[in-house]
């Protein structure tokens, strides 16, 4: 049995898992902005307030850690499903994680910085 090295987690029950949680986290974390935006008044200052509070801050890093996984599964999945060629699926793997790699540290400086 051969194994991908591109592959997120050992085997298909813990990619399904980690799509789900990290869905449910997705969800909850949007709802909770619609939410702030339905029914908080607070304009700029509100909302900078709202998003730079440790628990929001929190939140948001792990939505953010939710959102990478979740995408690179998708991707993956995607990628293996519909693109045959090694070489076109391996570059196309390669861009992704590394576009992932640099919104994922982009977004943890603006959180953290």
């Amino acid at each position: 049995m051969s194994k991908s090295v591109t592959n997120f987690s050992k085997n298909g029950v813990s990619d399904w898992l980690i799509q789900r949680v990290s869905a449910v986290i997705l969800t909850v974390y949007t709802l909770t902005l619609v939410w702030w935006g339905l029914f908080c008044d607070g304009g700029y200052i509100g909302w900078h307030a709202f998003m730079m509070s440790t628990p929001m801050k929190v939140f948001t890093i792990l939505s953010i850690l939710a959102l990478v996984s979740h995408a690179w599964i998708g991707i993956w999945s995607i990628s293996t499903d519909y693109l045959k060629k090694a070489c076109v699926r391996l570059g196309f793997q390669i861009i992704t994680a590394l576009a992932l790699i640099v919104y994922l540290i982009w977004a943890l400086i603006i959180f953290l910085g």
